[in-house]
């Protein structure tokens, strides 16, 4: 028998049926301990940024008067915002190591399929929060990378906020 009757009108391959809802992505961090994944409470807004420096490598007769450049050192940074939950855990986190300029072990994961995406070590750079009289109190934080962001998709980190099994805390 023919699967979706040959996918004539349920094509489950199709690009936009494999997209990934923005909702879905969620940044968390570490606690101290290392053992209590921390979904970031609040979260609206997730950026990943990545970046690398290029320098130009031209000659006189190179290119045919086209520019040629070689890739440098690599960054990367995460810019995150939403709802201020003061009282959570991973917003003390946040303020403990902005405070006292720690390092925060970061994990972006897909809290819909249950799936990591990336992973590293950060410090918070930049953490304002915001508190108009006629709206809620939000906050934005950026993570600047130290080292690589590692792509967890082929690795073995199942760790996900909320595990009990994993000494995970619901984020």
């Amino acid at each position: 028998m023919e699967e979706f009757e040959d996918n004539l009108y349920c094509d489950f391959d199709a690009e936009a049926v494999q997209a990934v809802a923005g909702k879905d992505i969620l940044l968390a961090l570490f606690d101290s301990t290392g053992t209590n994944l921390l979904a970031v409470a609040g979260q609206q807004g997730l950026t990943i940024n990545r970046s690398k420096d290029t320098f130009e490598v031209n000659a006189k007769t190179s290119g045919g008067g086209w520019k040629s450049y070689l890739g440098g050192l690599k960054e990367w940074s995460i810019d995150n915002d939403g709802l201020y939950v003061g009282n959570h855990a991973s917003h003390k986190a946040l303020t403990k190591a902005f405070n006292d300029d720690d390092f925060v072990c970061i994990k972006v994961i897909n809290q819909k399929t249950k799936e990591s995406l990336f992973g590293g070590i950060a410090i918070v750079s930049d953490y304002p929060i915001e508190a108009p009289y006629d709206d809620a109190v939000t906050y934005s934080v950026e993570l600047m990378g130290n080292g690589t962001l590692v792509d967890l998709s082929d690795e073995d980190a199942n760790q996900m906020p909320g595990d009990e099994s994993e000494g995970g805390v619901e984020g």
